[in-house]
């Protein structure tokens, strides 16, 4: 069986899980929290990261942050998890998608303007795949539009825009590290905050809305309830298992790398027969091979393909169901402009098993069974 997602762990994160344990310090900012708070700082040179729950929780303070409250409007892609919509939703806002572009499935850049309104607040732009955005565009509509930006960074570790690490582009980044991220700590985030001036806010939303953070820095002597918040700080027992992948970061970064770079090499006689299509890295961006996706030509194929290789024990997924045809981004949102391509791509894109430790002779056998699909059906055509 070839799986489509293993979550990595190794003995090293299980030494520090341990000493996490035996050290009788369990809950939120210990230790092992404080130390992945400043890899990330010095990594990506952000004024602040803070470690959250999830990448939902992240997405949720940066909306509180941007001040979004009722009946103000955030556009987004539509091709994208119910995540990114939700904390939009759950602050009283309503969601406007537009279109992607069909080469990255990132928001159309060209798309954004036409969707602001006087009810516009900010944008989301979300790094699919972990392939950037084009930015440069978006962040000159936030400006010319005075709009705030999100970037849900949750699949962009490691990656970057012009040199940039995505996440510290707009005004905030989300990260996720859930168990299918390349960095896990099975469920868990983070908030990057660009802007000194927010830091101090951040953190007493994270803390339950107290200003625990500057008790605990000694800066007051006491703290208490001064704005909204919620329990957004996970267990120094996560961050432990965290701190071990991101010791190794690098070396899990060229290995995943390695995997994709194969997955391109040989699938790429399919691609010039017209049969497939694969994905595309825009030139100045550095991604870091999240996800390896092909298009097949409709869904039909697509879910027959993902049929034939599960008969012969490879798992492959698709990804989003558009969420303005959902329920609720019926409810709670709208489409902007045409749709061109987020639901039809949508429709034919198939995910491939990728997860560090997958070797390459499964790599192999994974492209030789959809090669043998695509064999077997020119016979029965």
């Amino acid at each position: 069986m070839i799986d489509f997602n293993r979550p990595y762990y190794d003995d090293i994160c299980l030494k520090y899980v341990k000493q996490a344990f035996e050290s009788h310090y369990h809950s939120g900012d210990g230790e092992f929290t404080r130390k992945c708070r400043k890899w990330f700082e010095e990594k990506t040179s952000c004024a602040s990261c803070l470690l959250t729950t999830s990448g939902t929780a992240a997405l949720e303070m940066a909306v509180l942050l941007c001040d979004i409250g009722p009946s103000d409007e955030v556009i987004m892609p539509s091709f994208t998890f119910s995540s990114t919509a939700n904390c939009v939703v759950r602050a009283g806002g309503r969601c406007v998608f537009v279109d992607v572009r069909p080469d990255t499935m990132n928001i159309d850049e060209t798309k954004i303007e036409e969707a602001i309104t006087d009810k516009t607040r900010a944008i989301i732009c979300v790094h699919y795949a972990g392939v950037s955005c084009e930015m440069d565009t978006i962040m000159k509509i936030a400006k010319d539009h005075n709009l705030k930006v999100i970037e849900d960074a949750a699949q962009g570790v490691m990656s970057s825009y012009h040199g940039k690490p995505l996440g510290t582009i707009g005004d905030f980044g989300c990260y996720s590290f859930h168990e299918t991220k390349n960095y896990s700590m099975g469920e868990g985030g983070a908030l990057i905050v660009n802007h000194p001036e927010d830091i101090e806010r951040a953190e007493i939303l994270r803390e339950k809305g107290t200003n625990r953070s500057k008790y605990f820095r000694g800066q007051i002597d006491k703290y208490s309830w001064v704005d909204v918040g919620s329990s957004y700080l996970p267990s120094d027992i996560l961050a432990a298992f965290l701190w071990g992948q991101l010791e190794q970061a690098q070396r899990l970064y060229d290995e995943r790398m390695a995997i994709w770079n194969l997955y391109y090499e040989l699938l790429t006689p399919l691609s010039e027969e017209g049969l497939i299509e694969l994905p595309f890295i825009p030139e100045g961006i550095t991604h870091n091979a999240h996800l390896f996706f092909i298009k097949t030509e409709s869904l039909e194929v697509r879910q027959s393909l993902i049929s034939y290789l599960k008969a012969r024990d490879i798992l492959t997924v698709f990804h989003y169901v558009p969420l303005h045809s959902a329920e609720a981004g019926r409810k709670y949102g709208r489409f902007s402009g045409e749709d061109k391509y987020t639901t039809a791509d949508s429709e034919r894109l198939v995910r491939l098993p990728m997860y560090y430790g997958l070797t390459h002779d499964e790599v192999r056998t994974v492209v030789a069974e959809i090669r043998g699909f695509y064999d077997e059906q020119r016979t029965v055509r």
